[in-house]
């Protein structure tokens, strides 16, 4: 029999969810003063957990597993049928191993040089048009660059359709109607694309550099011995290519922050590389990413008086524990400086999901992620100069998701420095 845990008493919460987005789990717990809650979404029955606690538990591989959590929907968009990020056991941390590799310190670099060198010669072209839409400039960019560093061939003359499949893939997420089919047509295309280029390399037709991540993906092997099949390592490639391309969303919040906190910009100009590190790491905490991630009970067992049954599916709050007055203070006031003493707690900062990436399912790509926003950070107050022209809508919705600014942030008159 379970404890005195919160239940939605509605015949079901999808609409609810789709109403709400970000805030949903968020505004339950608030409302039964409890960190979880018993929802129905879809027609099963579900548990919404929120807070630090809640994330040491979900992260723990004892208690929860990935298997069956990922609906088909967001696999055949978001990650791929049958990919990393819905394997368990074995399969998982070999391939996850792989991940990390490829996104050591020295693959980190490697992209931060690129990213440098790709930012540097975009502004040159900024310059020359009359407005410059920040997010759409960087995923085309960001396109670029993971395919120069993991060593898959791209044409210049598709980078843009290229990107844009990629962005599509994550923006159908939490997406119905138009924007899911969109998500799909991407990820077809995409997956037919990648899964093309390694039989390429497999027939010896392609040189890939050894390292890469194309090489490393066309020649691996699960703990069976078995290699993947050509799509089963596209998915898994695209799994490399397609996160970096979502900086982008990073990358216009960063503006947005920026524009919106102008009081930053002489920090940013002053102190260097640690301050672009904080205020990178606070528009990740602040700004909306990941609304919640999902697992499945692997193992019976009872937390916070509520029994959690084998094979139930329990979703974690990622933005509403960012946002959780008990692990941040003035956690809705955007403040780069709470980073400076910032404990390392992998369970209380869960932008792209909680505990060690090396052991469990948190992103493997985080280094990424922060170098490259810090590169970007860098070209808006050092490089260049622009304007922020009024006819824009800086706005973002919390409702969608996943969601950025809805004009993309517009930049105008844009000058480099000299």
């Amino acid at each position: 029999m379970n404890g005195e845990v919160p239940k939605d008493h509605s015949i079901d919460n999808s609409l609810a969810l789709m109403q709400e987005g970000y805030e949903f789990i968020g505004n339950r717990c608030k409302k039964y003063g409890a960190d979880l809650f018993e929802a129905r979404l879809l027609g099963q029955k579900v548990v919404c957990m929120t807070g630090e606690e809640a994330a040491r538990i979900f992260y723990d591989n004892d208690k929860f597993q990935r298997k069956g959590a990922a609906p088909k929907r967001v696999q055949k968009t978001l990650f791929g049928v049958n990919a990393v990020q819905t394997k368990d056991g074995a399969v998982h941390q070999s391939r996850k191993m792989l991940f990390m590799a490829l996104l050591s310190p020295e693959g980190v670099a490697e992209v931060r040089k690129l990213a440098e060198t790709y930012f540097r010669e975009a502004a040159s072209k900024w310059e020359t048009m009359d407005r410059v839409v920040l997010f759409e400039e960087a995923e085309e960019i960001l396109c670029k660059i993971a395919c120069e560093w993991a060593g898959v061939p791209l044409k210049e003359d598709e980078a843009k359709e290229r990107a844009e499949d990629f962005t599509a893939m994550v923006d159908a997420f939490g997406a119905v109607g138009r924007r899911h089919w969109k998500g799909r047509r991407a990820r077809t295309r995409a997956e037919e694309w990648i899964t093309e280029v390694i039989e390429n390399v497999r027939a010896g037709e392609l040189a890939a550099r050894e390292g890469s991540a194309l090489h490393s993906w066309s020649v691996y092997r699960d703990p069976d011995g078995q290699p993947l099949d050509a799509k089963m390592a596209a998915v898994e490639l695209i799994n490399v290519l397609r996160p970096i391309v979502a900086i982008a969303t990073f990358i216009s919040f960063s503006a947005l922050a920026l524009h919106e906190h102008p009081e930053c910009k002489e920090k940013l100009r002053t102190e260097g590389d640690e301050y672009r590190e904080w205020f990178s790491e606070e528009v990740r905490r602040f700004y909306p990413f990941g609304p919640f991630v999902g697992a499945r009970v692997k193992n019976a067992f009872t937390w916070h008086g509520y029994n959690f049954e084998e094979g139930q599916l329990v979703l974690l709050d990622m933005y509403g524990t960012n946002h959780d007055y008990r692990l941040w203070e003035f956690p809705d006031q955007f403040h780069p400086e709470r980073f400076r003493d910032w404990d390392g707690n992998l369970f209380k900062f869960i932008p792209q999901g909680g505990g060690d990436p090396a052991k469990g399912h948190r992103c493997p790509g985080e280094g990424v992620t922060v170098e490259v926003m810090k590169v970007c950070l860098d070209l808006l107050v050092n490089g260049i100069t622009y304007e922020v022209p009024e006819e824009q809508d800086l706005s973002y919705s919390l409702v969608r998701m996943p969601t950025r600014p809805e004009s993309g942030f517009i930049m105008a008159n844009v000058k480099r420095v000299q």
